[in-house]
């Protein structure tokens, strides 16, 4: 096998920096076709309810079983930290910051991914392959507006809401280690929590982290399927496509987010 040149590598860096341009600028055109203009809500708020359902509430268990436990284990592991302090007592005010911050956006965005953002990338790569979104476009409807904008308002509605769950959920599974088993006060749990906990600090920049995750998670999740090979390898390259970039993108949104919001410039 011959080794390319250094042309040859310099024009293939070149296609996939071409490739990855389009791909943005697609998925920007497509976005904007579903979500502006006329009876961009998809045909009627029964439509988004029923999304809202699909991509919100059944991804409920699987959000409040995960931030229990991750509250449990954040609990053991503040207590066994900060008691070769003597600050045990601050374990409250260590997992709502944590949870508020960054563990309940960021972990709640991965799930919402794996779970919902999936389940919609192969539902539409279902409707593409069977010609359902086709046959939507010979009758005269738009199938961006009546099938992709319903679910790109229900995953931006959805997360946020998941998200805040998953944080309160989270900080009462800390509550039931850190004081009923670990033996910390209770008292202290939620008054140290309840005083280092800033509203627009903690909370509010919590909820806009998980509402920038829930507008890319669910652009990436709607876009892979719209635009995927209309095969069932297609479809299942593109629901992994979909878990696997949404991740990387909620991770390094993290880092920019957290940077503008806590860093010191």
């Amino acid at each position: 096998m011959r080794k390319k040149s250094l042309l040859e590598r310099i024009r293939l860096f070149g296609r996939s920096g071409i490739d990855v341009v389009a791909v943005l600028g697609r998925s920007s055109l497509f976005l904007m076709h579903a979500l502006l203009g006329r009876n961009s809500t998809g045909g009627g708020f029964g439509l988004l309810v029923k999304q809202l359902h699909s991509v919100g509430v059944m991804s409920l268990v699987i959000i409040v079983v995960s931030g229990i436990f991750i509250g449990m284990v954040l609990a053991l592991q503040g207590f066994s930290i900060l008691s070769s302090y003597g600050s045990e007592q601050a374990v409250g005010q260590m997992v709502a910051l944590t949870l508020l911050r960054e563990l309940g956006p960021v972990v709640t965005a991965l799930l919402f991914a794996g779970r919902a953002g999936s389940a919609l990338t192969a539902e539409i790569g279902n409707m593409k392959s069977t010609e359902q979104l086709s046959s939507l476009e010979m009758i005269g409807v738009d199938p961006l507006k009546y099938i992709i904008a319903p679910r790109l308002w229900a995953g931006f509605i959805s997360l946020p809401v998941l998200a805040m769950i998953f944080s309160v959920v989270g900080i009462w599974g800390g509550s039931w280690v850190a004081v009923d088993w670990l033996g910390v006060y209770e008292g202290s749990y939620w008054s140290n929590m309840q005083n280092s906990v800033d509203f627009l600090d903690d909370v509010l920049n919590g909820v806009i982290k998980s509402a920038v995750f829930a507008f890319v998670v669910t652009w990436i999740a709607v876009f892979q399927g719209y635009d995927c090979e209309p095969t069932s390898e297609g479809i299942s390259r593109a629901t992994t496509k979909t878990v696997v970039y949404a991740s990387l993108a909620v991770l390094g949104l993290d880092f920019i987010l957290t940077a503008l919001m806590f860093g010191d410039f």
